[in-house]
Protein backbone atom coordinates (compact mmCIF):
# COMPACT_ATOMS: atom_id res chain seq x y z
CA UNK A 1 0.00 0.00 0.00
CA UNK A 2 1.39 3.38 -1.05
CA UNK A 3 1.81 5.58 2.02
CA UNK A 4 0.35 9.03 1.47
CA UNK A 5 1.99 12.23 2.64
CA UNK A 6 2.04 15.90 1.73
CA UNK A 7 -0.56 17.05 -0.80
CA UNK A 8 -1.70 13.50 -1.53
CA UNK A 9 -2.72 12.99 2.08
CA UNK A 10 -5.03 16.00 1.71
CA UNK A 11 -7.14 14.46 -1.07
CA UNK A 12 -10.73 13.97 0.08
CA UNK A 13 -12.54 14.89 3.30
CA UNK A 14 -14.07 17.88 1.53
CA UNK A 15 -16.84 19.77 3.34
CA UNK A 16 -20.54 19.22 2.80
CA UNK A 17 -22.35 22.54 3.17
CA UNK A 18 -26.04 23.46 3.26
CA UNK A 19 -27.24 25.46 0.27
CA UNK A 20 -29.81 27.20 2.44
CA UNK A 21 -30.04 30.43 0.45
CA UNK A 22 -31.15 28.80 -2.77
CA UNK A 23 -34.90 29.22 -3.36
CA UNK A 24 -35.38 25.44 -3.45
CA UNK A 25 -34.35 25.39 0.21
CA UNK A 26 -37.91 26.49 0.97
CA UNK A 27 -39.15 23.03 0.06
CA UNK A 28 -36.03 20.81 0.16
CA UNK A 29 -32.85 20.36 2.20
CA UNK A 30 -30.12 20.95 -0.43
CA UNK A 31 -26.43 20.36 0.30
CA UNK A 32 -23.30 20.71 -1.79
CA UNK A 33 -20.14 18.60 -1.56
CA UNK A 34 -17.33 21.10 -2.20
CA UNK A 35 -14.87 19.07 -4.27
CA UNK A 36 -13.16 22.31 -5.30
CA UNK A 37 -11.31 22.11 -1.98
CA UNK A 38 -9.27 19.10 -3.05
CA UNK A 39 -5.58 20.02 -3.52
CA UNK A 40 -5.70 20.23 -7.34
CA UNK A 41 -9.17 21.73 -7.23
CA UNK A 42 -11.66 19.04 -8.21
CA UNK A 43 -13.35 15.71 -7.56
CA UNK A 44 -10.96 14.14 -10.08
CA UNK A 45 -8.19 14.28 -7.48
CA UNK A 46 -9.77 11.21 -5.90
CA UNK A 47 -9.73 8.84 -8.91
CA UNK A 48 -6.42 10.29 -10.14
CA UNK A 49 -4.76 9.26 -6.90
CA UNK A 50 -6.59 5.93 -6.79
CA UNK A 51 -5.58 4.96 -10.35
CA UNK A 52 -1.90 5.79 -9.84
CA UNK A 53 -1.88 4.06 -6.48
CA UNK A 54 -3.41 0.95 -8.05
CA UNK A 55 -0.89 1.06 -10.92
CA UNK A 56 2.01 1.18 -8.47
CA UNK A 57 0.65 -1.60 -6.27
CA UNK A 58 0.04 -3.86 -9.29
CA UNK A 59 3.57 -3.28 -10.60
CA UNK A 60 2.61 -1.32 -13.72
CA UNK A 61 4.22 1.93 -12.54
CA UNK A 62 7.84 2.26 -11.47
CA UNK A 63 10.04 5.29 -10.78
CA UNK A 64 10.76 5.84 -14.50
CA UNK A 65 7.30 5.14 -15.88
CA UNK A 66 5.69 7.80 -18.06
CA UNK A 67 1.98 8.30 -17.32
CA UNK A 68 -0.15 9.07 -20.40
CA UNK A 69 -3.81 10.08 -20.25
CA UNK A 70 -6.43 11.70 -22.43
CA UNK A 71 -7.88 14.66 -20.55
CA UNK A 72 -8.25 18.35 -21.20
CA UNK A 73 -9.62 19.24 -17.79
CA UNK A 74 -9.77 18.20 -14.18
CA UNK A 75 -8.48 14.65 -14.55
CA UNK A 76 -5.40 16.00 -16.28
CA UNK A 77 -4.77 18.39 -13.41
CA UNK A 78 -5.42 15.71 -10.81
CA UNK A 79 -2.96 13.35 -12.48
CA UNK A 80 -0.44 16.14 -12.97
CA UNK A 81 -0.51 16.85 -9.25
CA UNK A 82 -0.20 13.18 -8.25
CA UNK A 83 2.65 12.63 -10.70
CA UNK A 84 4.46 15.76 -9.52
CA UNK A 85 4.17 14.63 -5.90
CA UNK A 86 5.55 11.17 -6.79
CA UNK A 87 8.26 12.36 -9.20
CA UNK A 88 6.67 10.76 -12.26
CA UNK A 89 6.56 12.21 -15.76
CA UNK A 90 3.05 12.91 -17.05
CA UNK A 91 1.86 13.46 -20.63
CA UNK A 92 -1.63 14.90 -21.01
CA UNK A 93 -3.28 14.53 -24.41
CA UNK A 94 -5.49 17.59 -24.92
CA UNK A 95 -7.43 19.20 -27.76
CA UNK A 96 -8.58 22.54 -29.08
CA UNK A 97 -11.34 22.81 -26.47
CA UNK A 98 -8.82 22.86 -23.64
CA UNK A 99 -8.79 26.25 -21.95
CA UNK A 100 -5.59 28.32 -22.01
CA UNK A 101 -5.69 28.42 -18.22
CA UNK A 102 -5.67 24.62 -17.96
CA UNK A 103 -2.73 24.48 -20.36
CA UNK A 104 -0.86 26.92 -18.12
CA UNK A 105 -1.75 24.92 -15.03
CA UNK A 106 -0.49 21.69 -16.61
CA UNK A 107 2.80 23.38 -17.48
CA UNK A 108 3.01 24.70 -13.91
CA UNK A 109 2.83 21.09 -12.70
CA UNK A 110 5.69 20.27 -15.17
CA UNK A 111 3.41 18.06 -17.25
CA UNK A 112 3.99 17.53 -20.96
CA UNK A 113 1.07 18.69 -23.09
CA UNK A 114 0.41 16.74 -26.30
CA UNK A 115 -2.02 18.65 -28.52
CA UNK A 116 -4.56 17.04 -30.86
CA UNK A 117 -5.51 19.69 -33.40
CA UNK A 118 -8.20 17.92 -35.45
CA UNK A 119 -11.31 16.03 -34.34
CA UNK A 120 -12.03 12.48 -35.39
CA UNK A 121 -13.03 12.48 -39.06
CA UNK A 122 -15.85 9.96 -38.62
CA UNK A 123 -17.58 11.54 -35.62
CA UNK A 124 -16.43 15.15 -35.63
CA UNK A 125 -15.54 14.73 -31.94
CA UNK A 126 -12.16 15.15 -30.29
CA UNK A 127 -12.34 12.28 -27.80
CA UNK A 128 -11.82 9.45 -30.33
CA UNK A 129 -8.87 11.39 -31.79
CA UNK A 130 -7.35 11.88 -28.34
CA UNK A 131 -7.70 8.19 -27.50
CA UNK A 132 -6.02 7.29 -30.77
CA UNK A 133 -3.14 9.61 -29.88
CA UNK A 134 -2.81 8.00 -26.43
CA UNK A 135 -2.34 4.60 -28.06
CA UNK A 136 0.29 6.05 -30.40
CA UNK A 137 2.22 7.48 -27.46
CA UNK A 138 2.06 4.20 -25.58
CA UNK A 139 3.72 2.48 -28.54
CA UNK A 140 6.33 5.24 -28.85
CA UNK A 141 7.29 5.73 -25.21
CA UNK A 142 9.11 2.91 -23.41
CA UNK A 143 7.84 2.12 -19.91
CA UNK A 144 4.63 4.08 -20.33
CA UNK A 145 1.29 3.51 -18.60
CA UNK A 146 -2.25 4.59 -19.42
CA UNK A 147 -4.51 4.85 -16.33
CA UNK A 148 -7.50 4.91 -18.70
CA UNK A 149 -9.99 6.90 -16.67
CA UNK A 150 -12.78 5.67 -18.96
CA UNK A 151 -12.45 2.03 -17.90
CA UNK A 152 -10.34 1.83 -14.74
CA UNK A 153 -12.27 0.33 -11.82
CA UNK A 154 -10.16 2.41 -9.41
CA UNK A 155 -12.19 5.44 -10.51
CA UNK A 156 -15.57 4.32 -9.10
CA UNK A 157 -13.75 2.61 -6.24
CA UNK A 158 -12.37 5.99 -5.15
CA UNK A 159 -15.88 7.33 -4.73
CA UNK A 160 -17.10 4.09 -3.11
CA UNK A 161 -14.26 4.30 -0.58
CA UNK A 162 -14.24 8.04 0.11
CA UNK A 163 -16.87 10.34 -1.43
CA UNK A 164 -20.06 8.50 -0.51
CA UNK A 165 -18.92 7.48 3.00
CA UNK A 166 -18.07 11.12 3.72
CA UNK A 167 -21.56 12.24 2.65
CA UNK A 168 -23.23 9.49 4.67
CA UNK A 169 -21.20 10.35 7.76
CA UNK A 170 -21.98 14.07 7.47
CA UNK A 171 -25.74 13.48 7.19
CA UNK A 172 -26.06 10.43 9.45
CA UNK A 173 -27.11 8.38 6.45
CA UNK A 174 -30.08 10.60 5.59
CA UNK A 175 -29.58 11.10 1.86
CA UNK A 176 -32.76 10.99 -0.19
CA UNK A 177 -31.39 12.19 -3.55
CA UNK A 178 -27.80 12.33 -4.78
CA UNK A 179 -26.99 14.42 -7.87
CA UNK A 180 -23.87 13.28 -9.77
CA UNK A 181 -22.45 14.74 -12.95
CA UNK A 182 -21.63 12.17 -15.62
CA UNK A 183 -18.63 11.98 -17.91
CA UNK A 184 -16.53 8.87 -17.29
CA UNK A 185 -19.34 7.59 -15.01
CA UNK A 186 -16.88 6.93 -12.19
CA UNK A 187 -18.49 9.20 -9.60
CA UNK A 188 -22.04 8.03 -10.18
CA UNK A 189 -21.09 4.36 -10.31
CA UNK A 190 -19.01 4.45 -7.14
CA UNK A 191 -21.71 6.29 -5.19
CA UNK A 192 -24.44 4.01 -6.53
CA UNK A 193 -22.51 0.87 -5.60
CA UNK A 194 -21.88 2.16 -2.08
CA UNK A 195 -25.54 3.06 -1.59
CA UNK A 196 -26.76 -0.33 -2.76
CA UNK A 197 -24.09 -2.25 -0.85
CA UNK A 198 -25.26 -0.52 2.33
CA UNK A 199 -28.98 -0.97 1.58
CA UNK A 200 -29.58 2.75 1.28
CA UNK A 201 -32.77 3.99 -0.39
CA UNK A 202 -30.99 7.01 -1.88
CA UNK A 203 -32.17 7.89 -5.39
CA UNK A 204 -29.26 8.56 -7.74
CA UNK A 205 -29.68 11.37 -10.26
CA UNK A 206 -27.40 11.40 -13.29
CA UNK A 207 -26.75 14.92 -14.58
CA UNK A 208 -25.66 14.77 -18.21
CA UNK A 209 -24.99 17.37 -20.88
CA UNK A 210 -27.42 17.99 -23.70
CA UNK A 211 -25.59 16.59 -26.71
CA UNK A 212 -23.95 13.75 -24.76
CA UNK A 213 -24.33 10.09 -25.82
CA UNK A 214 -24.07 8.59 -22.33
CA UNK A 215 -27.72 7.89 -21.51
CA UNK A 216 -29.36 8.36 -24.89
CA UNK A 217 -28.81 10.04 -28.22
CA UNK A 218 -31.95 12.16 -28.31
CA UNK A 219 -30.01 15.37 -27.65
CA UNK A 220 -27.03 14.59 -29.89
CA UNK A 221 -26.33 17.61 -32.04
CA UNK A 222 -26.72 20.07 -29.18
CA UNK A 223 -23.63 22.25 -28.90
CA UNK A 224 -21.43 21.49 -25.86
CA UNK A 225 -18.82 24.16 -25.28
CA UNK A 226 -18.36 23.88 -21.52
CA UNK A 227 -16.33 20.96 -20.15
CA UNK A 228 -17.19 18.74 -17.23
CA UNK A 229 -20.40 16.96 -18.22
CA UNK A 230 -21.23 14.48 -20.97
CA UNK A 231 -19.18 12.44 -23.42
CA UNK A 232 -18.92 11.80 -27.13
CA UNK A 233 -18.24 8.10 -26.49
CA UNK A 234 -20.28 6.04 -24.03
CA UNK A 235 -17.87 5.09 -21.21
CA UNK A 236 -17.17 1.46 -20.38
CA UNK A 237 -18.09 2.14 -16.73
CA UNK A 238 -21.63 3.11 -17.76
CA UNK A 239 -24.61 1.11 -16.53
CA UNK A 240 -28.02 2.67 -17.29
CA UNK A 241 -29.76 1.08 -14.31
CA UNK A 242 -27.51 2.94 -11.87
CA UNK A 243 -29.35 6.23 -12.36
CA UNK A 244 -32.88 6.46 -10.99
CA UNK A 245 -33.35 9.79 -12.76
CA UNK A 246 -31.48 11.50 -15.60
CA UNK A 247 -31.46 15.25 -16.21
CA UNK A 248 -29.90 16.76 -19.32
CA UNK A 249 -28.61 20.32 -18.93
CA UNK A 250 -27.44 22.84 -21.49
CA UNK A 251 -24.49 25.21 -21.34
CA UNK A 252 -26.98 27.98 -20.54
CA UNK A 253 -28.33 25.92 -17.61
CA UNK A 254 -24.78 25.51 -16.27
CA UNK A 255 -24.08 29.23 -16.51
CA UNK A 256 -27.35 30.11 -14.78
CA UNK A 257 -26.68 27.60 -12.00
CA UNK A 258 -23.17 28.92 -11.43
CA UNK A 259 -24.41 32.51 -11.26
CA UNK A 260 -27.05 31.41 -8.76
CA UNK A 261 -24.45 29.74 -6.56
CA UNK A 262 -22.11 32.72 -6.46
CA UNK A 263 -24.89 35.28 -6.02
CA UNK A 264 -26.79 33.47 -3.27
CA UNK A 265 -24.20 31.25 -1.60
CA UNK A 266 -20.91 33.01 -2.31
CA UNK A 267 -19.60 29.86 -4.02
CA UNK A 268 -17.51 30.47 -7.16
CA UNK A 269 -17.62 27.06 -8.78
CA UNK A 270 -17.18 25.44 -12.20
CA UNK A 271 -19.63 24.81 -14.99
CA UNK A 272 -20.68 21.31 -13.97
CA UNK A 273 -21.57 22.57 -10.48
CA UNK A 274 -23.99 24.96 -12.13
CA UNK A 275 -25.42 22.02 -14.05
CA UNK A 276 -25.94 20.12 -10.79
CA UNK A 277 -27.88 23.04 -9.31
CA UNK A 278 -29.93 23.40 -12.50
CA UNK A 279 -30.81 19.70 -12.25
CA UNK A 280 -31.92 20.15 -8.64
CA UNK A 281 -34.32 22.88 -9.74
CA UNK A 282 -35.54 20.79 -12.68
CA UNK A 283 -36.33 17.81 -10.47
CA UNK A 284 -37.56 19.73 -7.43
CA UNK A 285 -41.26 19.13 -8.12
CA UNK A 286 -40.68 15.37 -8.27
CA UNK A 287 -38.92 15.21 -4.89
CA UNK A 288 -41.09 14.97 -1.77
CA UNK A 289 -41.16 18.12 0.34
CA UNK A 290 -38.35 18.14 2.90
CA UNK A 291 -36.17 15.67 0.99
CA UNK A 292 -32.45 15.83 1.68
CA UNK A 293 -30.69 16.24 -1.65
CA UNK A 294 -26.93 16.35 -2.13
CA UNK A 295 -25.10 17.64 -5.17
CA UNK A 296 -21.48 16.72 -5.74
CA UNK A 297 -20.05 20.06 -6.90
CA UNK A 298 -16.94 19.09 -8.86
CA UNK A 299 -14.55 22.01 -9.26
CA UNK A 300 -13.43 25.62 -8.86
CA UNK A 301 -14.82 28.59 -10.71
CA UNK A 302 -11.56 30.44 -11.37
CA UNK A 303 -10.94 28.18 -14.36
CA UNK A 304 -14.15 29.48 -15.98
CA UNK A 305 -13.66 33.23 -15.68
CA UNK A 306 -13.40 33.55 -19.47
CA UNK A 307 -16.52 31.46 -20.11
CA UNK A 308 -19.13 30.98 -17.37
CA UNK A 309 -18.34 34.26 -15.62
CA UNK A 310 -17.55 36.39 -18.66
CA UNK A 311 -20.31 38.95 -19.17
Amino acid sequence: MLALSGALAAVGRTPLVPLSRLPIANVLRPFGKLEALNPAGSSKDRPALAMIRKGIEEGHIGPDTVIVESSSGNMALGLAQVCAALGLRFVSVVDAKTTPQNIRLLHAYNATVDFVAKPDAATGEYLPARLRRVRELLSELPDSFWPNQYENSASPDAHFDTTMPEIVEALNGEVDFLFCGTGTFGTLRGCYEYARAHNMTTKIVGVDAAGSVIFDTSTVGAVRRLPGLGAAVRPALFRPEMADFVVHVTDADCVAGCRELVRREGLLLGASSGGIVAAMYRLSEQMPRGSTCVGILPDRGERYLDTVYDD
